[in-house]
């Protein structure tokens, strides 16, 4: 049975993101900048998530916003076609 989306975000978010919070005990929409993401680790954590599921983020993705909570990369990485490789 395959992961569902947030909980594989999640866990390339806690190799990745180099958060001050514990990205387990953050809500799927709190504010990960808040969190402390900084704009060096969302790079990183773009490049993570690039590899961990096997996509590219077009550069109209590349915003703040895209990376903003784990719901906001969810819905981005449905966007741009996940759910057609997930399937």
């Amino acid at each position: 049975m395959a992961q569902p989306v947030q909980a594989r975000v999640r866990a390339v978010l806690k190799q990745n993101a180099l958060l001050r919070a514990d990205i387990e005990g953050l809500a799927d929409d709190a504010d990960l900048y808040a969190a402390g993401l900084t704009s060096h680790a969302t790079v990183n954590l773009m490049l993570a998530l690039e590899e961990a599921f096997d996509i590219e983020f077009p550069d109209r993705l590349l915003r703040r916003r895209t990376f903003s909570s784990v719901n906001a990369i969810a819905q981005s990485l449905d966007e741009i076609g996940l759910h057609k490789v997930a399937a």
